[in-house]
């Protein structure tokens, strides 16, 4: 009951970023042409990005809140890992591209170029208000959910907002000093920030695609819960792995026991590990293989 209302409540978080998303594109473009600012153009392409974004982001939480099937064992989570990776990939083409296009006012026109800060301004304090409430939203669910996907949308609309307040600085700017140069120059400043965001990202949900181990915080909760067991009867481990799809955390070890223990009492410490690692880590799918010390003693 607890997973499905998670489930609904990524649906709904990622339909509010899609509609959100594309109300401020449509703002930003009319604001973008009117004022004449290559900065709050530069914005609307980053919504248009950050709309592709979000709707990445609900098909993926779509997708991967299916059961595992015949033809997926594990689940569907890695539809989240997949799309976090093409959100973040389109962040990174989305800053170039800005980078691209403010150089070239530099160049080509030499940053002379009428701009109306008036109505720049307005619109891009109106676009830091929104996203500023999407992204605390989309961001609290993802901490709940622990989706990757709405992670990502969530560092979206914030380097966003992060960019907004540097074009209004960058339009103050323009208004006091007359220099229209330092539209392109802002521009390109709010690229660097946005890249720098598409790179981190990239990371994160690349090592889960590719089946990298989960964080160190996470295995120091694996390992403190098995010893946690040696007065019990756990002599120790001989292999753990870890992986993580979309929000699940993948958790396969082998424990060494007692030769001389029962089925029954191996099976007990079994469920007591799994019990302790899930009370500190949500979302675990836990296989754990019981030896003999004496077996691993022989080989």
């Amino acid at each position: 009951m607890i997973e499905q209302a998670q489930i609904k409540e990524k649906k709904t978080s990622a339909a509010i970023s899609i509609f959100s998303n594309l109300t401020l594109i449509l703002i930003k473009i009319t604001a973008g042409v009117l004022s004449g600012s290559i900065s709050v153009l530069s914005e609307a392409l980053h919504s248009l990005a950050d709309l592709s974004a979000s709707c990445l982001a609900y098909f993926s939480v779509s997708k991967s809140s299916k059961p595992a099937d015949e033809d997926h064992p594990f689940g569907h989570g890695k539809y989240e890992d997949l799309a976090g990776f093409i959100e973040a990939i389109l962040i990174i083409l989305t800053a170039l591209y800005i980078l691209f296009v403010a150089c070239e006012k530099i160049i080509v026109k030499g940053g002379d170029y009428e701009i109306q800060t008036t109505i720049g301004i307005s619109i891009m304090f109106l676009s830091v208000i929104v996203n500023w409430v999407a992204s605390s939203y989309l961001n609290k669910v993802a901490i709940k959910t622990d989706s990757i996907a709405l992670k990502t949308d969530a560092e979206h609309l914030r380097a966003d907002i992060y960019s907004s307040l540097g074009i209004i600085a960058g339009l103050f700017a323009v208004r006091i000093t007359g220099l229209s140069i330092l539209d392109p120059i802002i521009a390109i400043f709010v690229a660097t920030i946005i890249f720098r965001t598409g790179i981190k990202l990239t990371k994160q949900s690349s090592n889960n695609l590719l089946d990298g181990s989960l964080p160190k915080e996470d295995k120091n909760v694996i390992d403190d819960a098995i010893k946690s067991f040696e007065a019990h009867g756990v002599i120790g481990t001989k292999q753990i792995r870890t992986s993580k799809s979309g929000s699940k955390r993948l958790i396969q070890m082998t424990i060494l026991l007692p030769s001389g223990m029962t089925l029954i009492e191996a099976h007990n410490i079994c469920d007591k590990i799994e019990t302790k690692i899930r009370e500190k880590l949500k979302n675990c799918d836990i296989i754990i293989h019981a030896e003999p010390f004496c077996i691993c003693a022989e080989k």
